[in-house]
Formats: C-alpha cells, structure tokens, sequence
C-alpha cells in the first residue's frame, strides 16, 4: 500500500503536522528533524497528493509555466529548472504555450491570458519571453490577481518580480572578445523583433563596438528571428562580398550562428581561419557543430528554478517584488580563432 503522511510521522517520531511543514520547505524546523522526515519519506517512497493538499488548504499546488517562444531547447530548459523546483517545493508545474500574434493587440493579448487560464487554478504563473514584455498579458494576471514572475523582462518592472540576466553586459562581453582578438570588421545577426533580448543583445554589441572606434556599418547588421534558416539568410548576405565581407560575425543565438557555419561551409569560407562565428545561450547544438561553437552559456534552467522559488518558497514569496540577476558566462571554444595564430 502507498505510505500516508502517517506513516512518515510514525517511522520518524515526529507529528504529523511537522512532517507537513518539512515537506511544504517551511521554516523554523531543526536540521536534525528536517533532514531525518526527508530522508523516511524518501525511504517509503511518500508522495503528498496535491488535490488534498489543495482542499486542506485552498491552493492548487499548480504552477503554469505560459510561453511563446521559438526555441524549442530554451523551453525545455526553463522548464526542467521549473520541474525541480517544483519537486523541491511540493508543487506541480503546467506547460501552457500561449500563441500570440505579432498583430494581437493588448486587448486580445488580455483576452487570450483569460481564457487560457479561467478553468486552471494555479498558485502561479512564469511568464517567458516574449510574454514577459507583453502588457496585455501583464494586466490580464494582475487583474485575475494571480502571483506571476517575468523571465527576462526588457526592463526592470515596478512592483513585479523577475528573473534575468544581463543580456546587454554578455553581448558587450562577446564583441570585446572578438575585438581583443583582431577583429575589426564584426558582423551582427539580430533576433526575433518580437523577443526583448533583441534589442538589449544589439545594444551589447554597438557598446563594444563604440568604445572601440569601430564603426558599424549598415551591410554588418542582418535580422532574423532566431531560426537557423534565418541564420543561412543573413549569413548569406553578409558573405555576400567575398571581398568586403566580416571576419567574424556574431548571431544573437545558436541557432543562427549554426546557419552561418552550414553557409560559410558551402562558401568555402574556412571557421575559424577565415570567420570566427560567435552564438549565444550554449545550447546542445554548440558542441554538436563543427567546430564547436564559441558562445554565451545563458543561466537558462536557473532561471526556470528561481523563478519557482520566488512564486513558491516561503522565503522569497511574500517579500517585495525584486529583481533576481543571475550570471552568465563566455564560453570559448574552436569556432572562434585569434586572429593571425
């Protein structure tokens, strides 16, 4: 038979309500005692059931993870972040893709928010990009008085929490690296216009490009949407000039730097010796190319975790609405050479 709550009690000589508080992450409970119920639950294999959590104490121990979002690993990524942190905490995490489009205005984005979420009681909401800069979805949670986080809002929200990280710094930090190593002509491929990291990645690299007198010209400069059929698009205009052409090109995530190593390749345009091609968010398809991608590793699974932890923890929950700033790091491999070596 399941073990109950019960049992757990029984097994570690504790009472049941300090059993309840253990497993619900609560405070003001011994080391000793918290780590002993832990490991008995463990041991008999005890799972608390959330539908009776949630008539004992009228929360659903839901929480909806809401996206719109290109990138099928960045989804993935934030959402097993989520997952643990919804094991850790005794919650469960809903998956709910919200498909907005580029016309949909703040009215019909309210909308949508309503009736995506009118018959799921959640006890939260995440919201990704580029739903965390949509005001219709916004005002449609505040309304529904649901707690709600943004990942990677553009901005800092005034009486919202949200989790990110420096997009601007990591892309300055990228074109100084390329710069440091020779270059001088840099290209830029541009991300979704939808998705706010576009515009914050862009800023990084005209910084860069600006402290080092390096002008930027407007055939430097491609969009795309994210997609590594974007990322052939661009490459391919700016490739186009064999003559004129960068030698090392910056995209705004894997998956188009991926596109311009498949052109350059068909280009006969040797990576690294002739373009050193640069990424960003250290996707699996980073070290699956040839050569591995030099690129941004974005704390992305951290992200899905903190942003949990901020709707959920009994810590963090109930204080003031903050920024949570996570770090990022440059991760440097043979896809990227110095110039000259």
């Amino acid at each position: 038979m399941k073990a109950t709550i019960t049992d757990v009690a029984k097994v570690a000589g504790v009472s049941m309500k300090t059993v309840s508080r253990v497993l619900n992450n609560e405070p003001n409970v011994a080391t000793k005692t918290r780590e002993k119920v832990l490991a008995v639950a463990t041991e008999l294999r005890y799972s608390p059931n959330l539908a009776a959590k949630g008539l004992a104490s009228s929360r659903s121990y839901l929480v909806a993870l809401v996206y719109d979002n290109p990138s099928p690993y960045y989804i993935a990524k934030i959402q097993s972040g989520a997952i643990d942190a919804c094991r850790k905490f005794g919650y469960h995490l809903v998956p709910e893709p919200l498909d907005l489009t580029d016309e949909a205005d703040e009215a019909s984005q309210e909308e949508a928010v309503r009736h995506l979420l009118h018959r799921l009681p959640v006890d939260g909401v995440i919201l990704t990009p580029p739903l965390s800069d949509s005001p219709g979805v916004v005002k449609a949670l505040e309304t529904m008085k649901i707690p709600f986080v943004l990942v990677a809002p553009s901005g800092r929200e005034n009486g919202i929490s949200s989790v990110k990280m420096d997009d601007i710094q990591a892309a300055q930090e990228m074109t100084e690296f390329l710069i440091a190593q020779g270059h001088k002509s840099i290209g830029f491929i541009k991300g979704h216009i939808e998705h706010s990291a576009t515009a914050l990645r862009y800023e990084g690299y005209r910084k860069a490009m600006a402290n080092a007198d390096l002008p930027v010209g407007r055939n430097e400069v491609k969009q795309g949407d994210f997609s590594f059929r974007s990322g052939v698009t661009a490459a391919e205009e700016l490739l186009r000039n064999r003559s004129a052409c960068p030698t090392a090109i910056f995209a705004s995530n894997d998956d188009m730097a991926a596109g311009v190593v498949s052109v350059a390749s068909r280009l006969g345009i040797a990576v690294p010796d002739d373009l050193s091609v640069c990424g960003f968010d250290d996707t699996p398809l980073a070290k699956i190319l040839f050569p591995q991608l030099t690129t941004v590793q974005q704390p992305i699974y951290e992200m899905g975790y903190q942003a949990v932890k901020v709707l959920v923890d009994p810590a963090l929950k109930n204080k003031p609405a903050s920024t949570h700033n996570l770090d990022f790091k440059l991760v440097v491999r043979d896809s990227a050479l110095i110039q000259g070596s």
